[in-house]
């Protein structure tokens, strides 16, 4: 597999900031005490032999993040991907990109470039020193096989032929352990030659499965003579039909991690219990001599839970299947395209990985944390504009009175942004024209105001943002009562910026576009898809927790500097929020911004 992944330039492990958590402490103490420290590396992965002639491994500690190329990943892979590219990026390490694809039925070549450009995107890369780090799991079937038939030899394997119904039944419980398989005590030459049959495609699809042999008794029923191979006839994506059986995931990971010379597997708590078979399987094949000591260990960290989100593959893939959303890269979606597509960057989603940290324990994270490490990075990068989303047309009566014409338009500016990162030089000041008519927020006027309202209603004065103070005269409305147009007089000498700007005091300052320069845009108001902060819990349908309201669409007027936005571009709509020009169907002469996160949580207690 090849690939020219941009450069990623990382911070020099000795000068980085050290998060403090388990993991890091773990491989801080293995590295003060050289645990890996005799490893070599030939360049590639390979077994015991391939590295024995090998240098010494530069890089002072290998991890990996292994995707199975099944569907697109999500805010929780993102969380894995920052944490193992980090930790190799801090400790002077590697971090491969691994795809597990052993299980040819589910995965596709899609998933695959989908998955490196998400690591790409989220700012990580897997060359290093030169070198592509890029691996997939199909590369090692033939090494799968020989480990498998090392340890037919030994007699820790055998081929069993019950049927899977009966594999279940005898498998045991918790409370009672399981029944050796009847099949269990054939010889190793007997399984050797079955094991060949398998191979060489003479039996049916689970017809039979070759499984380790360790103790059908053991309290972790993972260590209940496991399966490693199943016979699957289904064309693989990389390696088309040359395989009919396929090795477990429980089996080909370990190795994998193995060839590979990766020292901390880390992975997440739901493969706790599987960590003895890991031990148990690189324990003999280091024995045999097939691959190189010391093997890799593997480490547990809780999986992210995060509030108002299913992650579930399953789940996500129902919501696209019955149309409850517009893809996989729908802005509800907690899949990183999704959030991509929603005006996430890859800075957001960092500063959440650390600041959410690692733990062994289940925790739920709030959405709203997520939604303020967004806020937190677009704070000081995203342009400034102006839009209304409810437009309400205004006319300034006294127009052609104060400036001689009706159709003369004057130009207004504001800064794009009013706080530079340092270092930086503030962008060129964005320019908008205010005539006669202008478009404001419905809201922003009321006949008949309530106790404490300060923008407009009949006799009070409000400036608009960046032009003049105006003084509301009253309204007019349509045949069905609704307010169809407010008028105001303009008060001259009043424009922001000039001397006089300061020679009337107004109560308020509002937002608006000019209907002289100002652009249609489509505007995509998206929340959170579920009402509900645990949407599956207890088994429940989470389709029951949609919320109704996590989408709707509105006809806004934006001011120009808005409407030449390019797709993926984020800006702050002064008042409403975060938003982006979406990437897929924004293009020229045709807006459409998607809201990425309010200018606050409205979901707060």
């Amino acid at each position: 597999m090849s690939s020219t992944p941009t450069s990623f330039h990382s911070t020099p492990h000795d000068t980085a900031p050290k998060a403090s958590h388990f993991l890091r402490q773990i491989i801080d103490k293995d590295l003060a005490e050289g645990t890996y420290a005799s490893r070599r590396w030939a360049g590639s992965p390979g077994d015991a032999a391939h590295h024995a002639a090998a240098p010494l491994d530069s890089a002072r500690i290998r991890l990996r993040f292994p995707p199975e190329p099944n569907g697109y990943l999500h805010v929780g892979h993102a969380k894995s991907i920052c944490l193992n590219f980090g930790l190799a990026r801090d400790l002077g390490g590697v971090c491969h990109l691994r795809f597990d694809d052993t299980n040819p039925e589910k995965e596709d070549q899609l998933y695959v470039r989908a998955i490196m450009d998400a690591v790409q995107w989220l700012g990580f890369s897997w060359e290093s020193g030169g070198a592509s780090h890029l691996y997939q799991a199909s590369d090692y079937f033939d090494f799968m096989y020989r480990a498998a038939e090392y340890l037919l030899e030994q007699g820790l394997a055998y081929v069993d032929e019950q049927s899977a119904e009966d594999m279940r039944a005898h498998r045991g419980d918790f409370g009672k352990p399981g029944v050796n398989s009847p099949f269990r005590d054939r010889t190793p030459a007997e399984n050797l030659a079955r094991f060949r049959q398998m191979r060489g495609g003479e039996l049916d699809d689970g017809a039979a499965v070759l499984r380790a042999k360790i103790d059908m008794a053991s309290p972790n029923i993972n260590l209940r003579d496991p399966a490693i191979y199943r016979i699957r006839r289904a064309t693989h994506h990389h390696t088309g039909d040359v395989w009919c059986i396929y090795p477990m995931y429980t089996f080909a990971h370990p190795i994998e991690d193995a060839l590979e010379q990766i020292t901390h597997s880390i992975c997440t708590l739901e493969f706790e219990d599987q960590r003895p078979f890991y031990d148990w399987l690189l324990h003999h094949l280091v024995q045999g001599g097939l691959i190189a000591s010391p093997p890799p260990r593997q480490y547990e960290f809780a999986r992210l839970n995060l509030s108002y989100v299913v992650t579930s593959k399953r789940k996500l893939a129902q919501l696209v299947s019955e149309a409850k959303v517009s893809g996989w890269d729908d802005p509800r979606m907690p899949t990183i395209v999704g959030l991509r597509r929603r005006g996430y960057t890859p800075e957001a989603l960092q500063l959440f990985a650390e600041r959410i940290g690692v733990s062994k324990s289940d925790s739920w994270i709030d959405y709203a944390s997520l939604e303020g490490c967004l806020r937190e990075d677009l704070e000081n990068k995203a342009h400034r504009g102006m839009a209304v989303l409810a437009p309400l047309k205004l006319v300034l009566s006294n127009w052609a009175e104060v400036f001689g014409q009706d159709s003369y338009t004057e130009d207004c500016s504001l800064p794009a942004l009013p706080h530079s990162p340092e270092g930086q030089a503030p962008p060129a000041a964005r320019v908008f024209k205010i005539g006669r008519e202008v478009w404001i927020e419905r809201e922003d006027f009321e006949e008949v105001p309530p106790k404490g309202y300060k923008r407009l209603f009949p006799g009070n004065l409000v400036r608009l943002k960046g032009g003049y103070v105006i003084e509301c005269t009253g309204c007019v409305r349509d045949a069905s009562g609704q307010v169809s147009e407010v008028q105001a007089k303009v008060i001259p000498g009043t424009k922001s910026g000039t001397p006089g700007a300061d020679s009337v005091k107004a109560k308020a300052a509002i937002t608006w576009v000019g209907a002289a320069d100002g652009v249609q845009a489509e505007v995509r108001l998206y929340d959170r898809l579920f009402s509900e902060a645990h949407p599956d819990a207890g088994g429940r349908d989470f389709m029951q927790s949609l919320n109704p309201d996590s989408l709707s669409v509105v006809t806004a007027w934006v001011e120009p500097s808005l409407a030449q936005a390019l797709p993926d571009q984020k800006f702050q709509f002064e008042r409403h929020g975060y938003f982006v020009a979406d990437r897929v169907d924004h293009a020229a002469g045709k807006p459409v911004f998607n809201r990425a996160v309010g200018l606050k949580d409205s979901w707060g207690k």
